[in-house]
């Protein structure tokens, strides 16, 4: 499989697309005025502390406070705790911290304990956001401290050594650990990225001194600050692009934007040099994203309706709780057996789904409905297919089995926003909904409105459901009071079935109330929006 990263950036924003078989698999956007915040560590205050949620909300100086949960809380979470850890420093009853708390107990205690028991409110605390803001959600925060670096994920508050899932290779990953245990140092802990597959000790230990300098800076400029401030900002996105996934099995690496072309050049050579010779600087005349055909993935993967090679398609719909995947039969009507035509759409679909969902970077819990399948085998087929295809997703996913009405519920984690919501904002027209009352609708209501603004002048503007229930049978024999008129404001297709389709009507709600209507067309206000007023004499 041929892997491409290519990056399109400027002063405002950068955009970085992964090219897979030359099909975009993924895509990252960090805009300048409002960069994500995961990976940056803040010197913060506890605000509150609350029980009954096991919850505190921390100060980090950002618009909404973060959100701490008790099973993101270290035992040696304060900056003093972290000080004697570093030091060595023993916990009563003379136990060493690395001796008495890895991490699977650490946190299996702490299940177990209060949170107000570890956290009280003002009290200062070093933290690192661990997701972005979503939707009116505040940052959420942990206090276990993880610093990346080129092959190693440095852990300084936890005395452990972890092998990243995707290496399978059993003697390799013994291998790996065994470096590692023999380099590192006391009461710190690392995780082994993939990309550390097949590298020597040297450059682990290169790895090594890069993140204990950064961690000691990070616990100096910590000293000197005062709560609610920045105390480590993470690389930006090209910078975290090229250390998390430009490795030797991307082809190369193409950039438009000069100015970080040559700090990608920087970054490399001080961790990788041997990556330096797939750094390509864009120089073409059409725009990076034009050449690899992504700015049209872009704007398919923001359309509801995905076609398939055989006629079929699925439909996308992204909510707020959930994400729903709809497949579809299309046009695709098979040859002879129902169950084969069902089963190779069901198949088809997967592909697409799941580069969909790491397209869109669709989050949290997904319902995708495939087309019924009959058969059992059918069903565990199409499960295993959709497994398969997600191997390769970055995100943590979970999947259940096809379900007796051939629904697949899964999670998948969610770290930042998706495609959508990065590039979309809500409709002002249906505030969202997709939908907006139809021209017959609004044309209804109109006429409801004007019996409500009639009775209300005749009632000195009594609209209560008694009033409009005794004025109901005096209008409509009509009255002695002489001819009125109402002013009636709407959308120019609203007049149109008002005085087309609605005409008739429109002149016997004249008769019956006694009134004479007036309508007027304002071509800027909205099709659901209207204004009825009675007119004084």
């Amino acid at each position: 499989m041929s892997t491409e990263i290519i990056i399109n950036g400027n002063d405002l924003e950068t955009r970085v697309a992964i090219l897979e078989n030359h099909m975009v698999s993924e895509l990252y956007i960090e805009r300048s005025k409002d960069r994500g915040v995961v990976g940056n560590v803040y010197k913060g205050r506890i605000l509150n502390v609350l029980p009954g949620m096991q919850a505190a909300f921390v100060d980090i100086g950002l618009e909404k406070a973060g959100f701490l949960y008790v099973s993101d809380v270290d035992f040696v979470a304060s900056l003093e705790e972290y000080e004697e850890m570093m030091k060595g420093e023993a916990l009563e009853g003379g136990e060493k911290i690395e001796e008495t708390l890895p991490v699977q107990r650490r946190i299996k205690l702490q299940g177990h304990i209060p949170i107000e028991e570890m956290l009280q409110k003002g009290q200062e605390i070093l933290v690192q956001v661990s997701k972005n803001p979503l939707g009116g959600k505040g940052p959420r925060l942990t206090s276990y401290i993880t610093l990346p670096g080129r092959y190693l994920v440095f852990m300084p508050t936890i005395d452990q050594i972890g092998i990243s899932r995707r290496i399978e290779n059993d003697e390799e990953r013994k291998r790996l650990k065994e470096m590692i245990r023999q380099i590192k140092e006391p009461r710190v802990g690392y995780i082994v990225r993939t990309a550390s597959e097949g590298k020597n000790m040297e450059e682990f230990a290169q790895d090594i001194a890069y993140l204990n300098r950064l961690w000691r800076n990070i616990l100096d400029k910590s000293e000197r600050v005062s709560p609610a401030c920045l105390v480590h900002r993470d690389l930006n996105l090209v910078l975290r692009t090229i250390r998390d996934l430009f490795t030797h099995e991307v082809d190369r690496l193409v950039i438009d934007f000069p100015e970080e072309y040559h700090n990608c050049l920087e970054f490399i050579r001080t961790f990788s040099p041997q990556l330096e010779s797939k750094v390509e600087l864009y120089s073409g005349k059409e725009p990076i994203f034009d050449a690899y055909n992504i700015e049209l993935e872009i704007n398919k993967a923001l359309g509801r309706k995905i076609w398939l090679e055989s006629g079929g398609y699925i439909v996308i719909e992204q909510t707020e709780a959930l994400c729903t995947i709809d497949v579809n039969t299309g046009r695709f009507v098979g040859e002879r057996d129902p169950e084969e035509t069902v089963l190779k759409t069901n198949l088809e679909a997967i592909k697409k789904i799941a580069h969909q969902i790491r397209l869109r970077n669709m989050g949290g819990l997904i319902i995708i409905d495939f087309i019924d399948m009959d058969k059992e085998e059918s069903k565990e087929r199409v499960f295993r297919a959709l497994e398969e295809a997600l191997k390769r997703d970055r995100s943590k996913t979970n999947i259940l089995k096809v379900s007796e009405l051939g629904l697949v519920e899964m999670t998948r984690q969610r770290v930042r926003e998706s495609l959508e919501r990065t590039l979309c904002q809500p409709c002002p027209d249906c505030d969202g909904t997709g939908r907006i009352r139809s021209t017959t609708t609004v044309c209804y209501e109109v006429f409801r409105e004007i019996q409500r603004v009639r009775h209300s002048a005749s009632r000195g503007g009594d609209l209560s459901p008694e009033a409009l229930e005794r004025d109901a049978g005096v209008f409509y024999k009509g009255t002695p009071d002489g001819e009125k008129k109402i002013l009636v404001t709407v959308h120019p297709e609203v007049a149109d079935l008002i005085y087309g389709e609605e005409s008739a009507y429109l002149d016997q709600l004249e008769k019956d109330l006694q009134v004479k209507i007036i309508v007027k067309v304002d071509n800027n206000l909205h099709r659901e929006d209207f204004e009825v007023v009675a007119l004084e004499d």
